[in-house]
């Protein structure tokens, strides 16, 4: 006589019996779906969770690669010794040559361009309200190969008449309450040599253009002017601040760091990753903590499979017994109720998968609704940098949410299912 395979088609057929408890057995019933629906919500909680981390680093990185050079080189700070009185002054450095140098390092291979700019920090007013920016010089291409600033769906104004005025970020144009058109006093502390002092600079400059880059923080803050004004406004004759070089792979910039160095001999290397690593390592490392935090919940809900099983055990007694006396084996009556465990697990996940995908698609008007009953202070971009919620479904996430579902409804139900393995048949038939 033949043994029947493992997992055979009447061992599946028994365990969707016992699954679906009779009335009379409501416990095992409302055990299996408090089971149920504790994977299911602890998968949409994994699924969304790891959505939203995902989404955020994805549109904190793209803001800061979108409105950002990938890597900036420049000299560094050199000392000047006053002959006269023996003071040493130190100024920062300068680089001359920069037209030479940012076609150099154009030339690299894995090099996008490279964009002479001058630098300075300066208090710009308007209407009785003031702020501080941060000008950047540059030349009207370079401003509009800029990927979030040149956006002409979220820009304002005529970026192709830079070269006649400046580009000014939305927050600070709405901080000082203009717009196009109007004008905008720079006041610069490093201003003219007189024989009294350095006096301040103070010019007036006609926006032409107003754009948002996605990041509160350079919206907030970041005004640019054409190159040979901030030069002239800033005592940079002839000369430029750094190179902002942009890369055909800003992942691998890294690489680059000794091809751009040897392009310009003494220089110094910034890249975007020395500007944000710690917070991208951070968010790496809340992910790790998130994703073990909500696997404790999934195992929670999976103990609960154990509960349900051990009652079914109980309440099954009698017929493993009359099975056991029918020819099926130990083996058969494990794999009986590992499967009745199982099909919990595989309905809770799949259940959750979907919950989770349909939160992660929704989440930002999921978030403006949670947003506007907290009266708006439940996402502030000042904090995030961003200025919404976002979500990225990846597919490695959701099969790490599944796997270990799956994996943990499957080892729990071994204990239950060996108990009513090794159960004797004699005895569960003794009092029937």
């Amino acid at each position: 006589m033949a043994t029947p395979r493992p997992f055979s088609r009447y061992e599946f057929m028994i365990a969707w019996r016992y699954l679906r408890a009779r009335k009379a057995e409501g416990g095992v019933s409302t055990m299996t779906w408090i089971s149920l629906i504790g994977i299911a919500l602890g998968v949409m909680a994994l699924i969304a969770t790891l959505a939203v981390r995902s989404g955020f680093r994805a549109e904190f990185v793209d803001t800061i690669l979108g409105a950002n050079a990938h890597t900036t080189v420049y000299m560094p700070p050199q000392q000047i010794v006053n002959d006269l009185t023996d003071e040493v002054y130190v100024i920062a450095g300068r680089i001359e040559n920069y037209d030479d140098v940012a076609g150099r390092i154009a030339a690299l291979p894995g090099v996008v361009r490279a964009d002479p700019v001058v630098k300075g920090q300066v208090m710009a007013t308007a209407h009785d309200r003031s702020n501080v920016a941060e000008v950047y010089g540059l030349t009207a291409d370079d401003l509009r190969a800029i990927p979030r600033v040149a956006e002409p769906a979220t820009g304002i104004g005529d970026i192709g008449a830079f070269d006649r005025g400046i580009a000014i970020g939305s927050g600070i144009a709405r901080e000082l309450g203009v717009g196009p058109g109007d004008k905008v006093q720079l006041i610069a502390p490093q201003g003219a040599q007189t024989p009294f002092g350095t006096t301040p600079r103070i010019v007036a400059y006609e926006v032409v253009y107003v754009f948002t880059a996605g990041r509160y923080d350079i919206d907030r803050t970041r005004i640019y002017m054409p190159l040979p004004a901030a030069q002239d406004y800033f005592n940079r004759e002839g000369a430029a601040d750094e190179i902002q070089v942009y890369v055909a792979d800003p992942e691998a910039v890294d690489q680059l760091t000794p091809d751009l160095m040897h392009a310009l001999p003494g220089s110094m290397v910034w890249t975007w990753r020395d500007a944000s690593g710690s917070f991208l390592n951070a968010l790496d490392i809340e992910d790790d903590v998130m994703f073990v935090i909500l696997s404790v919940l999934v195992l929670i809900a999976s103990m609960n499979i154990t509960s349900g099983l051990i009652m079914l055990v109980k309440n099954k007694g009698r017929d493993i017994g009359i099975l056991r006396t029918m020819g099926l084996t130990e083996g058969a009556v494990l794999r009986v109720f590992f499967l009745c465990g199982a099909f919990t697990g595989v309905i809770g996940t799949i259940a959750g998968v979907l919950l989770g995908v349909m939160l992660a698609l929704n989440i930002d008007p999921i978030m403006s609704a949670v947003n506007w009953m907290s009266g708006g202070g439940a996402w502030d971009p000042a904090v995030r940098g961003i200025y919404e919620l976002p979500a990225q479904l990846r597919a490695w996430d959701i099969a790490r949410a599944v796997g270990l579902s799956l994996l943990l409804s499957f080892l729990v139900t071994i204990f239950p299912a060996r108990r009513a393995a090794r159960m004797n048949p004699v005895e569960a038939l003794r009092y029937e």
